[in-house]
């Protein structure tokens, strides 16, 4: 039996453990950023893919602000009809391919 780990802050679908989870600073490490909590890993791919470090670091530190982001909303309607462990390296297209 798989263990839940929590709930996702950015698409608010269960997390299981060593199930597609990566650890995210909400404040990138390179802005200084320490703290971290655990994300799907195609959540964490799709921040990445759409905001830089900068971004991130100056405008969207929080998970409330992450999803109020109209590509970050688009992504969670689409994600949130998935599998909690539903990940696909090919759907988190890069800043000129977004998905």
């Amino acid at each position: 039996m798989e263990t839940v780990i929590g709930t996702c802050p950015i698409c608010e679908r269960e997390m299981w453990e060593g199930k597609f989870v990566d650890r995210h600073h909400f404040l990138p490490k390179c802005k200084g950023g320490r703290e971290t909590e655990w994300v799907h890993k195609i959540c964490h791919r799709k921040l990445h893919a759409t905001f830089t470090n900068t971004e991130l670091a100056k405008e969207y530190t929080n998970p409330d602000v992450v999803r109020s982001h109209p590509e970050i909303f688009k992504f969670i309607k689409w994600v949130s009809k998935k599998d909690p462990d539903f990940y696909d390296r090919n759907t988190t297209h890069n800043k000129k391919g977004r998905l």
